[in-house]
């Protein structure tokens, strides 16, 4: 489950074509894990999108390395100081974080919430900010583990068992893989529904057994498909991207009411059936866009849009630039220099 209340205070889940700066206060003992779940999804948007949506910088304490618990220690871009920054800042922790609750972080920590746009709690980054007086009166989240020791040592903090929580300018997550889908969430809030289905391809994927003939199916990956019916409508979407079947024929193949298949993707992905197809075509049409030299007629046809001027608009309006502005832009970046002459 994923706990929103005051989420229009949520600057960091706005629409917006603007960089996102995130400052990432790491401290001893946080898994490896933990840190590539916050980054990995935004450095994979940057990537796909071919552009700097996002940038993040690494702070620690003392501003030394950080050590893991994998033993490898990870470089800091400095130490963490109270500034007027408004940057969103994101407390990442997940062994022993009592060691580092000293009463001077707090202090910064209760500092830095006057001027930060959001303050979030990774994993056991929730404790720190719960220690800080940050969550008095509002939901959080924790790793299951610690739920009841969490709520029995902050009663004035309403522990709930979600995936993760946004409150007006707190968030909180309770592990990883969580931080990773409240990443994606971010990503679908600022940049759209296609963006984030893309950026989810590059983590996980979801295989429904171990059979070598059972097909793997690349676009549907990072869902949560939780009923195998989505999972079906989802593939016969897959299978037909350049002649798309009208809601009510795909929801008689799967053998469901098309009411109850809207549903049923609501409930398991938190997106109808038609946002989620439309994402799969425009997904392949953008890579049909910097891949190919084809033209945009023969693309929009070979993704199901009628005409070239209907898949511009929908493009358009899903990536905020134009086919052909994405064509140059990537192919500008990707082109080699000229030998010296």
């Amino acid at each position: 489950m994923i706990h929103y209340r005051n989420k229009r205070e949520a600057t960091l889940l706005q629409r917006s074509t603007e960089r996102l700066d995130i400052d990432l206060l790491v401290l001893p003992e946080t898994n490896l894990i933990l840190v590539a779940s916050v980054i990995e999804p935004l450095r994979g948007a940057n990537r796909i999108a071919g552009s700097e949506l996002y940038r993040w910088r690494l702070l620690t304490p003392d501003g030394a390395p950080i050590p893991t618990t994998s033993h490898i220690a990870i470089p800091a871009d400095g130490t963490f100081r109270v500034t007027s920054e408004e940057t969103p800042l994101f407390v990442l922790a997940s062994y022993n974080w009592r060691k580092s609750a000293t009463p001077a972080l707090k202090m910064q920590l209760s500092q830095a919430a006057r001027y930060r746009t959001m303050i979030a709690g990774i994993e056991s980054g929730t404790w720190l900010l719960a220690e800080a007086s940050l969550l008095d009166g509002q939901p959080a989240t924790v790793h299951w583990e610690d739920y009841e020791d969490f709520a029995t040592a902050y009663p004035e903090v309403q522990a709930v068992r979600d995936r993760f929580v946004v409150d007006g300018k707190r968030l909180t997550t309770s592990g990883s893989l969580p931080t990773v889908d409240l990443m994606l969430e971010v990503i679908r809030q600022r940049q759209g529904y296609s963006l984030a289905l893309e950026v989810s391809r590059l983590f996980r994927y979801e295989q429904p057994s171990f059979h070598v003939d059972e097909p793997l199916f690349a676009a549907s990956a990072g869902l949560r498909m939780q009923d195998p019916r989505v999972t079906q409508a989802v593939r016969l979407m897959e299978e037909h991207i350049e002649q798309p079947l009208v809601l009510t024929r795909l929801a008689r193949r799967i053998g469901v009411s098309a009411r109850h298949l809207q549903d049923l993707f609501q409930q398991s992905i938190g997106a109808p059936p038609h946002v989620h197809y439309l994402a799969l075509r425009l997904n392949t049409a953008r890579r049909k866009v910097i891949e190919t030299t084809a033209s945009f007629a023969d693309i929009a046809a070979a993704t199901g849009f009628n005409s070239a001027s209907a898949f511009a608009r929908s493009y358009r309006a899903s990536f905020s630039e134009s086919p052909s502005q994405t064509r140059h832009r990537l192919r500008r970046r990707i082109m080699p220099s000229a030998p010296p002459t």
